[in-house]
């Protein structure tokens, strides 16, 4: 029932596709990130169905975590350079934000030079091929976040089975809770969530057309503790113009559960 809502939420998306561009997408606009704690670098991971294009942050030597960030819908022009991943990463990578972690990017199948084709479910497969990536390369606990379609597929991979590798929280940016501009509006089921017991942040903005705050809320109560509800006042679904707030919000909650870097910590 979920994959056939995820097909239809396709032409929603694409609908909406103007407004994801001026989100992100396009790494040309992205300049480059002068607080990230360490090097960029550009890999190709092995994943279910061929290899799966990424870009590693390198963080701090002693990192006490990894972290891991999935992108939006690909059909509206998601890709592992989106605005809100990137800023996500920001958090946990920068050096001003006190964590410094290595964190992952990757482009989903059939997205950028990612091998294999566009699924709509079977995402959540390539979520744990960048995880188990991550604890092969770091062997530390993952903290793993996504936006949109990859806050969804982030929550698939962990809460409906168990990932192999060790995913201590989630923070899911812009979950969709129902695809709009459908006669009736058809909403997206999150069963599993009764089960999950990781820490868990739902971040979106109160004006978020794929997650209206009501609904969100009522996705957030159905989840087992312990978990986090922080809507940002004014935004819409891609945070325009409040990058920054989310980026607050997703720092007071890290912070909140996992230690940052004592040289670094922020007043």
């Amino acid at each position: 029932m979920v994959s056939g809502m995820i097909a239809q939420l396709d032409s929603s998306v694409v609908a909406n596709a103007g407004v994801a561009s001026q989100s992100g997408g396009n790494p040309a606009s992205i300049q480059p990130d002068a607080t990230s704690a360490r090097a960029l670098r550009s890999l190709t991971l092995p994943g279910p169905v061929g290899r799966l294009e990424a870009l590693l942050n390198e963080g701090v030597p002693d990192a006490p975590f990894a972290a891991l960030v999935c992108h939006p819908h690909p059909a509206g022009g998601g890709t592992m350079h989106n605005k809100v991943v990137y800023h996500a990463m920001k958090v946990m990578n920068g050096e001003a934000w006190g964590f410094r972690w290595p964190t992952l990017r990757f482009n989903f199948r059939g997205t950028g030079l990612s091998q294999g084709t566009h699924d709509g479910n079977a995402e959540s497969d390539d979520v744990e091929a960048a995880l188990a990536w991550l604890h092969s390369e770091f062997q530390r606990p993952i903290v793993l976040a996504g936006f949109s379609f990859g806050a969804f597929m982030a929550l698939k991979a962990c809460c409906s089975r168990r990932p192999a590798a060790d995913v201590r929280a989630l923070a899911l940016l812009g979950l969709p809770t129902r695809i709009p501009n459908r006669i009736p509006v058809h909403e997206i089921p999150y069963p599993f969530l009764s089960d999950c017991t990781l820490p868990k942040l739902f971040l979106s903005g109160d004006n978020d057309q794929f997650a209206p705050a009501a609904d969100l809320a009522q996705v957030a109560e159905s989840a087992l503790e312990p978990k986090r509800l922080a809507l940002i006042h004014s935004a819409d679904h891609f945070f325009t113009g409040h990058i920054e707030p989310m980026q607050q919000a997703l720092w007071r909650w890290l912070r909140g559960h996992f230690p940052i870097q004592p040289s670094e910590q922020l007043q």
